[in-house]
């Protein structure tokens, strides 16, 4: 068992990752090769990101909903700042040199403008931006270290403000250097450049440097506020120096002292707690680090923050401390407010942390149900949750329930380091008890944070006894009540529905909420006793609710056997399951015994370790035969073990047989003997079991009237889905080393149609006859009874390979990964949360490598239709295009917008391979063609007329896949594709491609035929292999012009009762004239006359024809001539050489 490394009591933040924001990135097209993001800001509504193309991209950070794009045509972005004391205000530094300050008009619904374009630094590199703290004035740092101060005049101030800055722009100063960082507070501006760092009083227009000794190199310098409750104390300044140092400077510009961090960086760094990745805390110390900080950023009330190529590090340096240090990677810039880090890298990628308590950071966790990374964050930072101030947020039955949602099997070693975290705050808190217990009745007291009780003496006073209510005793409690049962949120979360109860007292003050995780031992006894008896009263119910609806999820006999199993194995199950069976002992009947079930599962452990034994044979495996014998004398037993028998065909189609009424009269007495006689568990499921047993029962009414194939299916598909259970959990515990080799031949069972026994009945064997005839129903009802048992990878390929004419299978299928995936944040996050939020949520929970995806595609396809397909291409090949085209199968449409946005997000160079690889099997190249053809394309009389042939002008028309269909076309396949290729690109009119396809089938003649058709020279090129090659085509080209009416083209190029499409231009029309134009061009005008004679067109030429010939002539000889003279120069300077 591999142990987790505590990590020491001293750190107590940590920097969590708890949302990706490349889902956003993705959807303002920042992802791309072409796009990136070059500069990040912050502020408390807005999240700026300026990229690479020039536009700035406003996003609110409360639900990433509304998005300003603001686009500047100087340049990319390089800078961008946000005004903090006043949102609606934005300026912007472009790679011109441009500075451009836009009036956002939020307040008043009105568009963006720019209210200011300076040019002070044009020409130069922008590298610093800062805004006035009570004034809207901005001021600029460069690359040569000017500093200018720009004030800005708005429609908010009015024409009066508006006389008095006649001069906008002013320069501040010019330093020695490139300006590294502004930092501004009070009337102060701090300006940090490579050598130094100078403070400026821009009210009296003072400067002063700080310090005597001067630096070379990238270091920041940043203002520290002082807190509220320092009084009248100055703010202090940081600045950066070489070696992993700060100086600590005073307001007037004075070095107080230097303090030294090499050696407290020396600690190993802290992971960051990311939903991606599980964190890892290496306890090896590692070497001093000797470091330049480029940035100083002041962080919350007493935190200054930098970073390097090596990671993030958060100092307090009132302390001399370093509060935690981070390895994150090739960070470029941070933006930073409050407690929240938006990093920039060099990739362009933009990440969200947030720097929290570990108890913050866990209690968050708990609440979008990521239970396995929250008991990995209590196992490193046990230290910090046993102190008292953890304790509070993250109280026993916290810790309690997050144990309880871990996996057994495959997380014993978290489980076992988080019941030592519990025993030993259970100690604690029992040490803790005994001390509150000897205070006197008569006193009052408060607990701080440090653990230390106050106590307030009160003997004396009447007040304690002669007040008996609730409300009375707990007014100076509600404060510290509301500590432990909630925590204001600096960012909005969603609320995910945790299983601790909890109630409200109504009292005289209404804003009491009581939490059951929290010790009321200091309270009197008579509220203590009620309030008691309260939450026992609401924790039963609940108990009892819950069991009952597990109850009426399981079938009888799995149901007992569960109970069974929770009498005897309650240690190996999970903690609320024990606690549901000691209820049950005194309530349900008596259960078969113990023994029994261990046989039969020791039956199928025997029969399991024979079979696997028996495929390691190559024999076997040669013959299918063989190997299906195994399976079936395997799957008796398996049969008996679980008791899930195959229905036969006689249950599902023939139910004519069976008598109505006598089952539902069973389903009914199940119903009873199941259900407490709890007036409040009826109400929540009496109603459900009722509907569904009154569905079966009219459905089954139904299918008596009819009889055949169609009624077979549709009975026998509507009792799978409502009368038979998915079985997607073990009905009992299966140990580790035997359930592999259960999903391995089950699997393969499904794999081989291995879905029932032969029996040697007759009766029975003439119904199995009839069985072959709907393979599909038995697929569906053995995906049903051991789902838990298939390999849902394997599965759901064997699904999409021999069963896609069968639907109803791919449902079932998805089915069982919604039952998986009920409880999933993702699930509850869809009921209310938009697309955006939800997609997030998907990419967070990534890299996905689970068909559990599938499900929650499927939800979003349910509730957002066409609009959600788009952006699964970010899961490929998690999700492929099969998935897509059966979630889409009723909508061919959203299939095809689908797999053009997949092919279209990479390069060119590598769509066509892409493509390639998913064509299997190949027969989906001709489906996908025909649905491209078919969807967004221009209607077919447009494109074709009555005979077949296309209309003239007609491949001009504007078609929405005909990137995919060309891309279809181009690659490789047979002959005989090629022609089915070629004739539905005809049928639909797509004249581009069918052009192609017959050059490339080498009907050159039927090629020239529809170029002439659709009347345009231009198809009549080289670089397409168009132009004729042989005398031959050249006259059956010359024919086929000549056979056109000439009235054509002096009336325009009406398409019939078709619309007019493409231009009407004489010269690129195909007209005799033209042709023998092409022709002379291509082989010369001396040869072109005697063909033109021989064909008899001499007469229908005109001067213009003649006019060029010469043109062509002269031209042909003074190429000559320049190549002839060219030659001779060669030769000259060759001969020379040789001499």
């Amino acid at each position: 068992m591999t142990s987790v490394p505590m990590i020491p009591e001293s750190y107590s933040h940590v920097l969590a990752e708890l949302e990706c924001l490349d889902p956003l990135l993705s959807a303002l097209r920042l992802d791309s090769s072409r796009l990136k993001c070059t500069c990040i800001a912050v502020s408390r509504k807005w999240l700026a990101l300026g990229s690479s193309g020039g536009g700035l991209n406003l996003i609110q950070k409360e639900g990433w909903k509304q998005r300003l794009f603001l686009t500047h045509k100087e340049g990319a972005i390089s800078r961008v700042a946000c005004c903090l004391h006043d949102e609606d205000y934005v300026a912007v530094a472009t790679s011109q040199g441009l500075v451009v300050v836009w009036e956002l008009n939020q307040e008043r619904r009105g568009k963006p403008e720019r209210i200011y374009v300076s040019t002070e630094h044009k020409g130069k590199k922008v590298t610093a931006l800062c805004w006035d703290t009570a004034t809207l004035r901005v001021f600029v740092g460069d690359h040569v270290g000017k500093v200018s101060a720009i004030k800005i005049n708005t429609s908010k101030q009015g024409k009066a403000a508006a006389a008095f800055v006649m001069f906008p722009v002013q320069i501040i100063t010019t330093v020695d250097s490139r300006v590294v960082q502004l930092d501004y507070l009070d009337g102060r501006l701090l300006i940090s450049s490579l050598t130094r760092s100078y403070l400026c009083d821009t009210e009296r227009e003072k400067f002063w440097k700080i310090g005597n000794k001067e630096r070379d190199g990238e270091y920041g310098a940043c203002f520290f506020p002082v807190g509220k409750n320092c009084g009248s104390q100055q703010p202090l300044i940081y600045c950066a120096r070489p070696g992993s140092r700060m100086w600590e400077v005073n307001f007037e510009g004075e070095v107080l002292s230097t303090h030294q961090f090499k050696q407290l960086l020396s600690s190993p760094p802290l992971p960051v707690i990311s939903l991606r990745l599980d964190p890892q805390y290496n306890v090896s110390a590692c070497s001093f680090q000797s470091v330049s900080f480029p940035k100083l950023l002041y962080l919350t009330e007493h935190c200054v923050m930098t970073w390097t190529e090596r990671g993030i590090y958060v100092f307090i340096p009132q302390n001399v401390q370093v509060l935690l240090w981070s390895e994150v990677k090739d960070i470029q810039d941070i933006a930073v407010y409050k407690n929240e880090l938006f990093c920039l890298h060099t990739n362009g990628k933009v990440s969200h942390f947030s720097l929290l308590l570990v108890e913050r950071c866990v209690e968050r966790l708990l609440r979008r149900g990521f239970w396995s990374l929250a008991a990995r964050v209590c196992c490193l930072f046990q230290n910090s949750i046993i102190s008292c101030r953890a304790r509070k947020n993250l109280p026993l039955d916290k810790l309690e329930h997050l144990k309880s949602q871990l996996d057994l099997s495959t997380q014993s070693d978290v489980i076992s380091q988080l019941e030592e975290l519990i025993s030993k705050l259970e100690l604690v808190d029992s040490a803790c008890s005994s001390r509150r217990s000897s205070i006197s009745s008569h006193e009052s007291f408060s607990v701080l944070d440090s653990g230390i009780y106050r106590v307030i003496s009160r003997r004396g006073s009447q007040s304690d006894e002669d007040s008996c209510s609730l409300n009375s005793q707990t007014l100076s409690e509600d404060e510290r009540l509301k500590e432990f049962s909630a925590h204001q949120e600096e960012e909005q979360v969603e609320l995910d529905n945790l299983s601790h109860a909890s109630v409200v007292v109504e009292t005289d003050r209404n804003e009491t909420f009581l939490p059951f995780s929290i010790p009321l031992s200091f309270r009197s006894p008579s509220p203590l006793v009620s309030l008691q008896a309260v939450k026992e009263s609401v924790s039963s119910f609940v108990r009892k609710t819950t069991e009952k609806i597990g109850t009426l999820h399981m079938t009888h006999d799995v149901r007992m056997r569960q109970e069974m199993k929770d009498d005897e194995e309650s240690h190996e199950v999970t903690a609320s399951t024990a606690a549901y069976s000691q209820e049950e002992d005194e309530n349900e009947i008596e259960l078969q015994s113990q023994p029994q079930e261990e046989d039969r599962l020791n039956d199928l452990k025997v029969a399991t370790t024979e079979a696997i034994s028996k495929l390691q044979d190559s024999l076997v495996l040669l013959e299918p035969q063989y190997l299906r014998g195994i399976l079936q004398e395997w799957f008796l037993y398996l049969e008996e073990a679980f008791g899930f028998k195959e229905p036969s065909f006689s249950d599902d189609c023939l139910s004519i047989k069976k008598d109505k009424s006598e089952l539902a009269e069973e389903q009914s007495e199940f119903l009873e003997e199941n259900i407490e006689p709890d007036q409040h568990s009826e109400d929540h499921i009496g109603k459900g079991q009722r509907d569904a047993l009154q569905e079966n029962t009219g459905q089954d009414q139904t299918s008596e009237a009819y009889f055949g194939k169609e009624v077979c299916e549709k009975d026998a598909n509507s009792k799978g889905t409502s009368d038979h259970v998915f079985q997607v959990y073990p009905p009992c515990l299966i140990a580790q080393d035997i359930q592999k080799d259960l999903v391995e031949l089950t699997t393969l069972c499904f794999e081989l149609n291995v879905f029932a026994c032969k029996n040697g009945n007759a009766e029975e064997s003439a119904e199995q006859d009839l069985q072959l005839t709907v393979p599909w129903i038995l697929a569906c009802r053995f995906i049903q009874d051991y789902f838990f048992l298939l390999d849902l990878k394997r599965l759901k390929r064997c699904i999409t390979i021999h069963y896609t004419s069968s639907p109803s299978v791919w449902e079932t299928y998805i089915e069982g990964l919604k039952e998986l995936t009920r409880a999933s944040p993702v699930t509850l996050a869809m009921e209310n949360g938009d697309m955006l939020k939800i997609l997030k949520l998907l990419n967070d929970l990534g890299p996905w490598d689970s068909p559990l995806l599938l499900a929650h595609a499927q939800r979003l396809y349910e509730k957002f239709g066409e609009t959600s397909v788009r952006p699964l291409i970010k899961f490929y090949p998690s999700i492929l295009p099969s998935d897509i085209m059966q979630l889409c199968r009723h909508h061919p449409a959203h299939f095809l917008a689908y797999l053009d946005s997949l092919v279209k997000s990479k390069p060119e160079d590598e769509r066509s391979s892409l493509l390639r690889s998913l064509l299997q099997p190949e027969a989906l190249r001709l489906d996908w063609l025909c649905l491209a053809v078919s969807h967004d394309a221009p209607q077919r009389t447009n494109t074709v007329d009555s005979e077949g042939n296309p209309r003239p002008r007609s491949h001009l028309f504007t078609w929405g896949y005909s990137q995919l269909i060309l891309l279809l076309i181009k690659l490789p396949a047979d002959f005989v594709t090629k022609e089915k290729m070629a004739d539905i690109c005809k049928s639909y009119g797509f004249w581009p491609g069918y052009l192609s396809l017959c050059l490339e089938l080498d009907r050159r003649i039927e090629a020239f035929t529809n170029i002439v058709n659709l009347d345009d020279m231009n198809l009549l090129d080289g670089e397409h292999g168009s132009i004729p090659e042989t005398v031959e085509e050249w006259k059956f080209l010359l024919h086929l012009a000549q056979s056109r009416s000439s009235d054509f083209h002096y009336h325009g190029t009406q398409n019939g009762n078709a619309i007019s499409n493409g231009s009407t231009n004489w010269s690129n029309c195909i007209t005799i004239e033209n042709v023998a134009l092409l022709l002379a061009k291509v082989i010369g005008p001396d040869r072109a006359l005697p063909l033109l004679e021989e064909c008899g067109l001499t007469a229908e030429l005109s001067e213009r024809f003649t006019r060029i010939c010469e043109i062509l002539r002269i031209a042909e000889k003074r190429q000559r001539a320049l190549i002839q003279s060219m030659l001779e120069r060669s030769d000259r300077f060759l001969w020379s050489q040789q001499a």
